[in-house]
Parts: structure tokens; sequence; C-alpha cells
């Protein structure tokens, strides 16, 4: 393992791979750092300019840009108190505030420090677990994928923000789009409608940048208009810092930085939560084990430690979930999923076995943008506060168009554009009608093999009561159980104290 590691840093290192890993985690950064602009809508502009380029240069671009995103949000985060992206949000509340007290390169420092070492303990993990738990898939039948991808499904459904309901489906609906097209076991045509392009099936990338780009810049456009922060951005900002006192302010908190760290790392792991989550479970529990919880929002470094560590943390979880089962953890993920597919690779349980070389380059990429983020950062922090100012009247048609050139460009036919833009309409309805998108890609994404292996176990043995029997799937399908039954609880609970705060305002 180790030396497979060694020699994947060695390739790394080699300026072919090297310059696409700098500029994907240079792109990153600037999209983290940009309001609006999400690190999934970042990657889907990056995804067709690695179309041309060797699967481990490609992966490495986007690896980078997963990194770089993920650390980019705190620039505005904490220096403009404008979160870049969802899962910076709880950087916010004490990273402004520290800011705004005359210490705003300690806030950012800090930040950027604990990402990096939130993300070398990740990974850790991920080149540690990825292998053993790839090992036990291959213990996996059709029986026990079936029930995976079912509690990934509920998992999913169940953690999210709005109904259970809503969330399952929203699952559901993101199922019936995979049924669209011919059967994949006996080649059936199935709701095709008459149309021909639609007998292949609807192609996962473009679903998936017409849902998540184009509905995001739509709701980005209601809310706020097309506007620019130009007016908040000072060029006259001291980020000076002694990166030294702030390296030892993190790391006099081992355990506030461990804890966090594997929260992320565990939300990681679950399918399509995201780091939204993270970020804001690690603040909450740094606030419960703090002795001084009255002090948090007004500026503390823990605050910030405990929201970043788990940020890159996050990344690598989500790596290990699609390495090892082939369930992509996040949205992101989902698009690398995409690009392994383009260039004819099978993620999953075999591909460490089966890719040895790439796996370890993608574990070094992991590794060496983290680096290059410090160096980025240490460089154009200030630089990319004047990009913020950019207006989104002139940023958000070129991200549109962007989109629509990637989604043409994966076979050069208009059927995709129009996939993209038929599916942006339908995600943004969704979030209007609050409609959870998580579940509604993970349907998309496992449809096709939910499907295919309950085929595949009731043709090698129709005995339904196989799925119970088998101590894995039995084990697998009560998680599920388990999981919504959980959720459920969860919902009715915050139901009852909504109601009983709402009783105590009447009674006021």
């Amino acid at each position: 393992m180790f030396e497979l590691l060694g020699a994947g840093i060695v390739d790394m290192l080699q300026v072919k791979y090297l310059v696409p890993l700098f500029i994907g985690t240079l792109i990153g950064v600037v999209g983290g750092a940009l309001p609006g602009i999400t690190i999934t809508m970042t990657v889907i502009v990056v995804l067709p300019f690695t179309f041309g380029l060797e699967p481990l240069q490609g992966l490495a671009c986007m690896i980078g840009v997963y990194v770089g995103g993920e650390t980019g949000g705190l620039i505005t985060s904490c220096l403009l108190g404008i979160p870049g992206k969802p899962s910076a949000v709880a950087t916010t509340f004490d990273g402004f505030p520290m800011a705004r007290k005359g210490e705003p390169g300690r806030a950012l420092w800090l930040g950027i420090w604990a990402s990096i070492l939130g993300g070398l303990l990740g990974a850790v993990v991920l080149v540690a677990a990825t292998g053993p738990l790839a090992q036990l898939a291959l213990e996996f039948g059709p029986w026990e994928y079936f029930s995976l991808f079912v509690l990934a499904l509920s998992m999913v459904a169940g953690l999210v923000e709005s109904s259970l309901l809503k969330g399952l489906l929203s699952g559901a609906l993101g199922c019936v789009v995979t049924i669209l097209g011919n059967d994949p076991v006996m080649g059936q045509p199935r709701l095709t409608l008459g149309i021909g392009w639609l007998e292949g099936g609807v192609p996962f990338l473009p679903v998936l940048i017409g849902v998540f780009a184009f509905a995001q810049i739509m709701g980005e456009v209601e809310r706020a208009g097309f506007t620019s922060v130009s007016q908040q951005v000072s060029s006259g900002i001291n980020l000076a810092v002694s990166h030294l006192k702030v390296l030892r302010e993190i790391l006099s908190r081992p355990f506030l930085l461990l804890w966090a760290s594997f929260i992320g790392l565990v939300i990681g792991v679950l399918p399509a939560i995201g780091g939204s989550a993270a970020n804001m479970l690690a603040y909450d529990q740094a606030k419960k084990f703090s002795r001084h919880p009255e002090k948090f929002g007004t500026g503390v470094p823990e605050g910030i430690i405990a929201s970043e560590a788990s940020n890159n943390a996050n990344v690598a979880g989500s790596l290990v979930t699609i390495m090892a089962f082939g369930i992509p953890g996040d949205a992101v993920t989902a698009v690398m999923l995409g690009a392994l597919t383009i260039h004819g690779i099978q993620s999953g349980p075999l591909f460490i076995t089966q890719n040895a070389q790439l796996a370890y380059g993608i574990f070094a990429a992991y590794l060496l943008a983290h680096p290059l983020m410090v160096l980025i950062m240490a460089l154009g922090a200030r630089w990319m506060l004047r990009i913020v100012s950019v207006p989104k009247a002139a940023l958000f048609p070129v991200v549109l168009v962007l989109c629509v050139i990637g989604a043409y460009a994966l076979n050069n036919t208009m059927s995709n554009v129009y996939v993209l833009l038929t599916f942006g309409v339908l995600g943004y309805a969704m979030v209007k009608f609050g409609f959870p998108l998580a579940p509604f890609i993970l349907g998309v994404i496992l449809g096709d093999q939910i499907e295919i292996n309950l085929v595949r176990s009731i043709m090698t043995d129709a005995d339904p009561w196989l799925f119970v029997t088998r101590p894995i799937s039995g084990l697998l399908l009560a998680g599920s159980v388990v999981s919504i039954g959980a959720a459920l609880w969860q919902h009715r609970r915050m139901q009852k104290k909504l109601a009983a705060g709402a009783d105590g305002d009447a009674d006021f």
C-alpha cells in the first residue's frame, strides 16, 4: 500500500499531472469563494475540458476543484460575512466576527490550516479504509447490492431537511427517470414515447447539470437578483498573521480537531448528505463540548476550527464511498463517477485491484491538493476578494453557456441539451415546491443498479426471503427500516417542538 502510494505521489509530481491538479485547485478556490457558485457547479463547468485528458489527469483536476472549493468558501465567509458555499455557513458565525474585531488574517488562516489538517486526517482514513471496504464489498451478491442501494436511498431521504415524504418521493422520482429507455436486462423499450433518442435512456450527466446548475442559478437570480458585493470589498484588508501561532492555536485543541474531522468523515461516507451537514454538525458539537458555549458567535477560534476541519475531511469520506462501493458520497463525486464512466472505468469493489495506479494516483492527488491550496491562498486571497465583486449579471450567463457546452460535448448531440433544459426546469420546480434534490440525483444514479441487481437475484434464485435471510443483505435492509423509523421520530419530535413553541408564543 505504501509503495503504491509513494509511486502515486511520484507520478502526480510529473508536470502533466501536477498542472491539471494546480489549475483545478485554483479554479476550485475561486469557485468556492464566489457566493452562489457551488462546488458542484464549478466541477460541472470544468468537466468538459477534461474529456480529452488521460483519466488520471482529468480526475486530478476535479479533485483539485473539490479540495480547493471546500476551502475557498471561507474567504468570503470570514472577510465579508457571506458564505461562499453552503458548507461554509457555520464558518461565518465566528469567522466574520473575528475579522470585524480587527483579526481578519487570524480568522482566515485558522480556517485554512484547520482545513488542511482535517483534510490530511481524512487522507489517512481514505488510504487505509478504502481497500478493506472494497474487499468487504467483494463478498456482496446481487441481494446485498440491492439492499445496500435501498439503504443509501432511505438514508438520504430520511436525513433531508424537508419532510420525509418529500424526500422519499424525490428518490422515487429519480428511480423513475432510469426506467425511460430500454430495459437494461432484456432490452425491451419502456416509456420512450416514440422519441428515438430516449431508447438509449436518459444520460446521467446532463440530468445532473440541469438539476443542480440550471436550477440553482435560477434560484439565485430569483432570490438575490443580479447584484454584486463590490461595495463590501476592501483592498486595504491586512491579512498578515503568524502562521506558527495559528498552528499552535489549532494543535492545542487536539480533541476538537479530531472530533470535527471524524464527523466530516462519517457524513462524507453517508451518501449524498454533503459538507453543509458536516459543517453545521461539527460547529454544534464544538459548542456543546465547549466550557464557554455562550462565546460562540462572537469570534472564538473553536467555531472556525470545527467547521473547516469537518469540510475537507468530508471530501475524503465521499471519495471512500465512491471508490469502495461505487456510490457517490455527494453531487461532486456523482460528477466524478460520470467522468470515470466516460473514460470506460467502472468504480466499485474491483476498482482498486483493477486500476491500482489510477486509484493511488487519486489518493496522491488528494494529498497534494492541500499544500497547493495553501500556496494559492497565500498568494491570492486578497485578489480573490476582487473576483467576488464580479456582478452576477455577467457571471451567471457565462456559467449557463459553459453548462450547455458541457452537455453538448458529451457525445456532440443536441439531445443532451434538451435533457439539460428539461431537467433544469424540473429541478427548479422541485426546489420551488420544497422537494430535495439529493435523493432525486441518487435515485437517478442508483435506479439502474437497483433494478439490475433485483432482476439478477430473482433470476439466480426466485426465493424472496433470501433478501432477509442472507446476513449482510438482512442487516442492510434492517438498517433501511431503522433509518426511516429514526427519520420519522426526528420529524415528529421537531413538529412537537414547533407546536410547543407556537403554544408558548400564544400564551405570552
